[in-house]
């Protein structure tokens, strides 16, 4: 018999409260279907130990989950647009009401601190919101052709789309996803990280109970990507296919729908610049530093991961950064003072250990960190302490690579010309900062460094309202504002012909 993690048995009376019977699988059409396949099992990141087992989806459920999208589709696009937000506007209401529910299955089940996950299903809330009140202001254009016609434009849904988005943040970016896809006019079939699937499994169920949604419109596959994940980007019905994750997961999933003639938007990794300049508030710049890395445990695509400070201030900067970030409490997910959770799974904790050990080897120099915390060490959990690598070079692999960790890499500059030269010398483009008083040069380095969002004097601010996404490796496509929803539609061009007497411009009037 499996030994199971303590925390199983509130995992499952919070799964008994969010879910039909408490029963994990996949929902379909409003019902937990359970898998066909073989078992997976989640694991506890704060003690390394089994939470519950569940079977991958397979073929029959993702073709289930196809079947009842269609018809949910095609009644919910033929409600009002009023009647869709009002809909949209009761998910959001339900998630308010199962808050504290959501927050902790959330914490327990993805390792992260609840101070976290309860503003991440705020943010859900407001996401539903947010576009419910787009519902009924999604319209074309008319265009002032040079004929006697009446020319219009119709934003349209593509019809079923395909989510599938990562273990670091899971009802949150299921939510990202969701609500503009929705919003359009799309159904969604959704599968989430086989890590963290039942946080989205639990946002799916409120789609379908609240009042004015169709059963069937938000359908969640709990399931494996190379199966359950592959079945539903190449099937038949497949019209969009949406994937949040590591850019080599990315490039594989973009392949597989153009095989299927299907576009994708990709949110993918980024190795990100936060800029320091000499003459910045460096007491501001030195807490911003800890939040754009060490939030989420450094499990973040916008991560500020490459810290470039100019060379006059570095010692300085440095030091009063590693004393301050050895302060933050790592600890288990459900303390209200843990700042820093476990890392979500055991392959990710080793992988940044591994990656922390190699730069050191390279030469970097380790500031604070490096490896579990003492006092965690006996958990058995994926505890990683916040960690500085110092004096890095850039074209090292902890430079160059994402860690998707709580690991800092610093590189000094001297110029402007060359922190913007050394913020573009990667292939990501995700987001990106710089800390400065000089207004001038903040816009000049905002201007010039590749990236989807960059702060000036701050860090990871987001809101739904605003596009978030990538330039080069980090992805393309838009995930929030009013952008997500036109990636989200199809536009159609529609002819009226006007005149009295149209002039005939091929063949005999009969």
């Amino acid at each position: 018999m499996a030994d199971f993690s303590p925390a199983a048995d509130r995992l499952r009376a919070l799964l008994a409260e969010l879910l039909p019977a408490g029963a994990v699988g996949s929902l379909v059409g409003g019902e937990i279907l359970p898998g066909t396949g073989e078992k997976l099992t989640l694991v506890n990141p704060a003690d390394g130990r089994p939470l519950l087992d569940f079977a991958d989806a397979g073929a029959d459920v993702v073709d289930a989950a196809f079947a009842a999208a269609a018809p949910a589709q095609r009644a919910w696009w033929g409600m009002t647009a009023a009647a869709r937000g009002r809909a949209m506007w009761e998910v959001a209401r339900l998630i308010r009401e199962k808050a504290p529910l959501l927050a902790e299955l959330e914490a327990i089940s993805a390792g992260k601190p609840i101070r976290d996950t309860r503003g991440e299903v705020a943010k859900v809330a407001e996401m539903f919101e947010y576009y419910a009140g787009w519902a009924d202001k999604l319209h074309g254009e008319v265009i002032p052709v040079p004929t006697s016609h009446l020319n219009y434009t119709r934003p349209e849904p593509f019809g079923t789309v395909v989510q599938i988005t990562p273990w670091n943040a899971p009802i949150f970016t299921g939510g990202w996803q969701i609500a503009p896809a929705i919003c359009a006019g799309n159904a969604v079939v959704l599968k989430p990280s086989e890590l963290t699937p039942l946080s989205t499994i639990a946002l799916g169920h409120l789609c379908n109970v609240a009042e004015g949604m169709p059963k069937g419109l938000v359908n969640i596959l709990a399931g494996a990507g190379p199966s359950t994940g592959a079945q539903a980007v190449a099937h038949r019905e497949t019209r969009l296919v949406v994937f949040v994750g590591s850019a080599q997961a990315g490039a594989q999933i973009a392949a597989a729908a153009a095989r299927n003639i299907v576009p994708s938007i990709l949110e993918l990794g980024g190795k990100s610049a936060n800029i320091v300049f000499a003459d910045a508030d460096l007491s501001r710049a030195v807490a911003g530093a800890q939040a754009a890395i060490f939030g989420g445990a450094g499990q973040s695509c916008v991560a500020g991961s490459r810290l470039l400070v100019q060379r006059s201030v570095q010692a300085e900067f440095v030091d009063r950064l590693a004393r301050a970030t050895a302060r933050i409490p790592v600890g288990a997910p459900l303390d209200p003072a843990t700042q820093i959770g476990p890392i979500n799974n055991r392959r990710q904790f080793e992988k940044i250990g591994g990656m922390v050990s190699g730069a050191v080897e390279a030469g970097a120099r380790l500031a604070t960190g490096g490896g579990c915390p003492e006092a965690l060490r006996e958990t058995g959990g994926f505890f990683f302490a916040p960690t500085i690598l110092d004096g890095v070079t850039p074209a090292s692999a902890i430079a160059q690579e994402e860690v998707f960790g709580p690991v800092l890499a610093v590189l000094p500059f001297d110029t402007e010309e060359e922190a913007i030269a050394l913020a573009n010398a990667t292939p990501y483009g995700l987001a990106g900062a710089a800390w400065t008083q000089d207004v001038g040069r903040a816009h000049r380095v905002a201007a010039q460094v590749r990236a989807g969002t960059f702060w000036i004097n701050g860090y990871k601010t987001i809101n739904v309202a605003s596009p978030f996404g990538g330039f080069g490796r980090s992805g393309f496509g838009r995930s929030s504002g009013r952008e997500a929803l036109m990636a989200y539609t199809q536009t159609k061009s529609v002819w009226v012909e006007t005149a009295a007497e149209p002039g005939v411009a091929f063949g005999y009037v009969g």
